[in-house]
């Protein structure tokens, strides 16, 4: 087992240097998993670390996801099988820039569930969670002959709160599920106290000024080994902001700093992937900030995994340390498949019967009161007045179309300075309706409690409007009709590529303007020409096949275009 003894690792009673890096494996198809695994263990590392996002297994309360994208058990057998050690953090709360940081939206419909704390109510449904997640893993702890040498406890949790009997309850846990393996929690250098345990690793995250961090690290627990959990080599994008890089030679001069103090580290990341579907999180302080699709996190490995000059640079500052491997030549391609046309196209609302489920209540209800956390929910009554009405978009999260009569009027957005709007009602009796998009929960702070779609009634012209239809889009089921009728926004468009041979390509959406493209069905995640940086949306040659292949745009705003081209790079930036 991993154990310490005066501030050092110790594996199998032998002085041990974790060299690791952070891949997960639910933001890189299975097919390309082993891929990134041998370029992980081709620079010279021993161990690849992983986060287990909660809403991922259990989309529903009591209902378990461990296929495809969320085969943990798959990647952590295929890491063995190459001779890599693994870190696993199961922890409820992972941040990671997912969606809610892992936990799952259907808490939200729980009032008594206070997060991460002690409280009864979230705890049984952590417990219930992991009475089906931990006792996977016990077979692969390193004393039964697997590879998982430690796991964590709790993500980040000086930075949220100060509960440590939630703590105490998440290490009993492990207790209980027989995860007889070495334990840690990490948080930022400034937050180490409030979110660590007397007799537990603490581990630290930071980017850069080791002797500080390491500094506050000795001082709070000096016999602890040094072990930056999350060395941030990069960082992520959000939308309507810049494209962050960072220099390799900066990254590789704190990376030298680390190896001279012979600190055992953990790339964050190595390789970021992707935030296919609707899962990428938000930052939410004095604005809204939803991350974009790409979690290419300008980390050692491209987000379609290609070898980066920052790679080289860490590699090269490794040889001077351990005898670093040949590089590992990929057998995975990227190409430009050109052109192709969208040729049918059907709006929105002429295909709700095909893509939607009716619900209606007296008041508006949330995405989360209605089971349908992610993506749109259009919002539908009757105003029987006429003239021009005061309205405050606050009820509003994160971005809607508003409609009268069926014509658009107008777009809110959380981040709008002036919610106080004024809609014009032209007849006696008039439909409102009202399409919201969720654009990412909350994954770090205070205001994990996000929720989305109308998360209260109205008060529009001095009054409330009651008797709501609500239509849940759901869009695993893409129209099977493209007919056209409505001439609204948003629409879906239509067509098809044939391919030879299934090799990586981008998707670019140039000339469209805010939307999703679904490839042969899977949701490959949102574009925002208008907002940036990404513009361009990564498709893994594995999604595609021989043949025909179905490419289906859902575009919210408008287009100048019917072509979407695929291209062998990406643009961010």
């Amino acid at each position: 087992m991993l154990t310490v003894n005066n501030g050092k690792f110790y594996l199998e009673g032998q002085p041990f240097q974790i060299l690791s890096g952070a891949i997960h494996y639910f933001r890189t198809v299975p097919e390309h998993w082993e891929d990134r695994l041998l370029k992980l263990k081709a620079l010279g590392l021993n161990t690849v670390e992983t986060y287990i996002p909660w809403n991922l297994h259990e989309p529903k309360k009591g209902e378990f996801y461990f296929s495809g994208l969320a085969d943990v058990e798959a990647f952590i057998a295929l890491a063995q099988s190459l001779d890599l050690y693994v870190i696993l953090r199961p922890s409820p709360f992972i941040c990671a820039e997912w969606e809610m940081g892992g936990l799952p939206a259907w808490l939200l419909k729980d009032k008594g569930a206070i997060l991460r704390s002690s409280h009864p109510v979230f705890l049984k449904h952590v417990e219930e969670y992991f009475d089906v997640l931990l006792p996977k893993f016990e077979r692969y702890l390193y004393q039964h002959g697997g590879p998982v040498i430690a796991m964590q406890i709790e993500n980040e949790y000086g930075a949220y709160g100060n509960d440590l009997e939630y703590l105490s309850f998440l290490k009993n846990q492990y207790k209980k599920h027989h995860l007889d393996t070495f334990l840690f929690t990490s948080d930022g250098p400034e937050f180490i106290e409030q979110g660590s345990l007397p007799d537990v690793t603490t581990t630290v995250n930071f980017g850069s000024r080791v002797d500080e961090a390491f500094g506050k690290l000795k001082k709070f627990k000096p016999n602890s080994p040094k072990m930056v959990m999350e060395f941030w080599i990069g960082w992520f994008d959000h939308w309507n902001g810049k494209h962050h890089t960072r220099s390799a030679s900066d990254a590789a001069e704190v990376f030298k700093d680390l190896m001279k103090t012979k600190s055992s580290v953990n790339f964050y990341m190595f390789h970021g992937g992707t935030n296919f579907g609707f899962m990428n999180g938000a930052n939410y302080y004095d604005l809204y900030y939803p991350t974009i699709t790409s979690y290419d996190y300008d980390a050692l490995l491209t987000e379609n995994g290609e070898i980066t000059e920052k790679y080289k640079a860490i590699k090269k500052v490794l040889s001077n340390y351990i005898d670093v491997p040949d590089d590992y030549k990929s057998k995975i391609t990227t190409h430009t498949y050109g052109d192709v046309e969208l040729t049918e196209s059907t709006s929105l609302f002429d295909v709700l019967s095909d893509c939607s489920k009716k619900v209606n209540s007296i008041t508006p209800l949330s995405m989360e009161e209605l089971d349908h956390p992610y993506g749109y929910t259009l919002y539908r009554t009757t105003v029987n007045r006429q003239g021009e009405l005061s309205f405050n978009s606050d009820a509003i999260r994160d971005r809607s179309y508003i409609y009268i009569n069926g014509e658009y009027v107008l777009t809110t957005y959380i981040n709008d300075q002036n919610k106080e709007l004024k809609l014009n009602f032209t007849e006696e009796s008039n439909v409102l309706e009202i399409l919201v998009e969720n654009m990412g929960r909350a994954n770090y702070g205070e205001h994990l409690s996000d929720k989305k779609g109308m998360v209260k009634n109205i008060w529009l012209g001095q009054q409330y409007w009651f008797n709501w239809e609500m239509y849940l889009i759901n869009t695993d089921h893409l129209p099977k009709e493209f007919v056209s009728k409505d001439s609204r926004f948003p629409k879906f468009y239509r067509g098809f590529i044939e391919v030879e041979d299934a090799c990586d390509t981008f998707v670019d959406v140039e000339g469209f303007g805010k939307g999703n493209v679904f490839i042969n069905g899977f949701n490959l995640g949102r574009y925002w020409n208008t907002a940036g940086p990404q513009k361009r949306l990564y498709l893994p040659g594995p999604l595609l096949k021989k043949g025909k292949n179905e490419i289906v745009i859902l575009e919210l705003e408008g287009t100048n275009t019917n072509r979407v081209k695929l291209v062998d790079k990406p643009k961010l930036g």
